[in-house]
């Protein structure tokens, strides 16, 4: 008989007695969401006075710049101490050159948003779909995505961002080297204490399309599995890290975190750099359709979804329920 059981049989130990109230419960939980830790994707337009609801993504919009004060402000009021920028220009074209464009929807967004907000962090994502008239990540080569060719591009891209304020660069094209060459560009700007969180894991999946309505940046012909992971690989996840920390990725990403916490996990174990996690917009819609028709408590759902995410490992969170999260835990 253990030391722990008495005559009776039954055992002294009783876990139930920790989750007995809701106090109690708190106390003691092992994974924690931070606001800070959270991170809101942003849709910014070009024109004026844009205020686009994205019918996939209930709750978000796409913003022109001059409106923009209207999320920002539950933003910081919410606690969540960071925002992921995603242009939308005018228009496009096969090289994407709207990327690099001073005056686009992104370097004018970082200068408002420091204006607005200066303590608040500024994620600029860097890739050409959203700016392609082709949707593909990079230069087309008949139907090949080539991706030397496409490097110089991103590189320029960044240096756009980070001369208009960008306090970090986040390149999620998935071209190999563009880690590299972005960050040869920042340092050539004078922008060598700039860091980039690089979506060094991300994998093709089916979960982006939401996404791909809000951007405007579907394919027009094939897809992307010849540059984007393959949802069976595992053990590939690592050879991305660690290319993407010895070319001098400060941080590391990996995308969507929802289907892959395996991945997230294998990644915190490997590397002391930070882990950020994106709650990608397949994963949102999803929990926000079932709440909807009444299938399931969303708030609830989006929080415990966010938890599992953290629990892990990821120390970052990038999530379209950033605000609604954060603003629950600082109520």
């Amino acid at each position: 008989m253990s030391e722990n059981t008495p005559a009776s049989g039954f055992p002294t130990i009783r876990p139930r007695r920790l989750r007995r109230t809701s106090a109690l419960r708190r106390s003691v939980a092992e994974t924690r969401i931070d606001p800070a830790s959270l991170v809101m994707p942003l849709f910014v337009i070009a024109g004026d006075d844009q205020v686009n609801p994205i019918a996939s993504l209930p709750g978000q919009n796409q913003w022109s710049v001059d409106r923009l004060s209207d999320i920002i402000k539950p933003v910081l009021a919410s606690g969540v101490d960071g925002v992921m920028l995603f242009g939308i220009p005018a228009a496009k074209d096969d090289t994407g050159s709207g990327a690099w464009d001073p005056e686009g929807p992104v370097p004018r967004a970082i200068a408002e948003i420091d204006a607005i907000a200066p303590d608040l962090t500024v994620w600029a994502d860097v890739c050409l779909c959203e700016y392609t008239s082709h949707g593909h990540c990079g230069v087309v080569s008949g139907k090949t995505i080539d991706n030397d060719a496409t490097l110089p591009l991103l590189a320029r891209a960044a240096a756009v961002y980070a001369d208009a304020g960008a306090d970090v660069i986040a390149p999620s094209d998935m071209m190999d080297g563009r880690v590299g060459a972005i960050r040869a560009a920042l340092d050539a700007g004078g922008h060598v204490d700039l860091p980039i969180c690089s979506y060094s894991v991300k994998y093709a999946s089916a979960f982006y399309g939401p996404f791909r309505e809000a951007a405007g940046s579907a394919p027009a012909f094939g897809d992307r599995r010849s540059h984007q992971m393959d949802p069976a690989n595992r053990r590939e996840a690592m050879i991305e890290v660690h290319q993407d920390l010895a070319e001098g990725a400060d941080m590391v990403m990996v995308k969507p975190a929802g289907p892959y916490l395996d991945i997230v996990a294998d990644v915190r174990r490997t590397v002391d750099v930070p882990v950020v996690a994106y709650q990608v917009s397949g994963e949102y819609a999803a929990i926000k359709a079932a709440a909807a028709n009444g299938w399931l408590d969303g708030e609830t759902a989006m929080t415990e979804a966010v938890t599992g995410i953290f629990r892990a490992g990821a120390d970052i969170v990038l999530t379209y329920a950033a605000v609604e999260l954060g603003g629950s835990v600082t109520s």
